[in-house]
């Protein structure tokens, strides 16, 4: 009796190609590594059309006459930085380790220091942009572990790895929806800090100007911050030109007024960030679908 022949899953064969990127790469060094999986991504964003073609629709959004050529380096610097801030989240335990690598400074990591010493938690807001575990890294490291929330990733692949290593960089890590929001809330009345990326599209959001166009933006983050007396930080992990170092800034704390004027607040400064550094920010979010 022949037993059944195996046979790669979709999922299985959609996780193939970074699998063996990682896998071929181990033998090298920390930084060798991340920026070889990086190029190779770049190398997917500026000539595999359906990416260049998402990418195009996106930027094209908040820089309307921005030079087909520049929007061609542009994609192919994108994906090079996504592709070593994934490389650094799969193996953020080893990331975690590369304080050295961190430049801090801003007035809102004192800010953070107050309301630790008070015994009250924090929320820390950020997008996709740089390498975002940086901030976390960073508050560790200095006996401030803070949590995530996160997405679950369709492929179970990706998840489980992706999953591993948000975790190395501190607990909890909290899925978006009901469940997640009622433990985030206990997390936060307990005194600890928590991670929030708000750059997605949410679909029960509110329009507010994100780049200069309409976005659906979560209020949650302020309505937690102003309900709990919570300080509410805007913070990002900038990479520099040498790609494995980073500015760790944590910007001064949102004054409390009203969830809209203080989300706001954020889209502008994330927008800011962006303008600065355009390559920085992952252009594939669907950020303005819908709006």
């Amino acid at each position: 009796m022949f037993s059944r022949p195996f046979r790669f899953t979709w999922n299985q064969l959609r996780y193939i190609p970074l699998l063996s990127a990682l896998t071929l790469s181990r033998w090298r060094r920390f930084g060798t590594r991340s920026r070889a999986l990086g190029s190779a991504i770049g190398m997917v964003m500026r000539w595999f059309p359906p990416a260049r073609w998402r990418f195009e629709r996106e930027v094209l959004r908040a820089f309307p006459n921005m030079p087909r050529g520049e929007r061609a380096r542009l994609s192919g610097e994108m994906g090079r930085q996504m592709g070593q801030t994934l490389f650094e989240i799969y193996h953020c335990a080893e990331f975690q380790t590369r304080q050295d690598r961190f430049n801090v400074s801003g007035p809102g990591l004192a800010a953070l220091e107050e309301a630790r010493a008070a015994g009250k938690g924090a929320i820390i807001v950020s997008g996709h942009f740089g390498q975002w575990e940086a901030v976390r890294a960073v508050l560790k490291a200095r006996g401030m572990e803070t949590g995530a929330v996160y997405k679950p990733q369709t492929n179970p692949h990706y998840q489980r790895r992706l999953l591993s290593g948000i975790e190395a960089g501190g607990k909890p890590i909290l899925e978006t929806g009901r469940i997640g929001t009622k433990a985030l809330v206990r997390h936060l009345r307990a005194g600890g800090f928590m991670a929030i990326l708000l750059d997605e599209k949410y679909v029960e959001g509110v329009r507010l100007p994100f780049l200069g166009r309409p976005a659906l933006t979560s209020l949650a983050a302020a309505q937690l911050a102003l309900k709990y007396g919570l300080v509410m930080v805007p913070a990002y992990g900038i990479r520099r030109a040498d790609g494995n170092s980073f500015d760790v800034t944590f910007e001064e704390a949102i004054p409390h007024t009203d969830p809209l004027t203080m989300t706001q607040a954020f889209n502008d400064s994330l927008s800011a960030r962006i303008m600065a550094n355009p390559d920085q920010w992952y252009w594939l979010l669907g950020r303005w679908n819908g709006a």
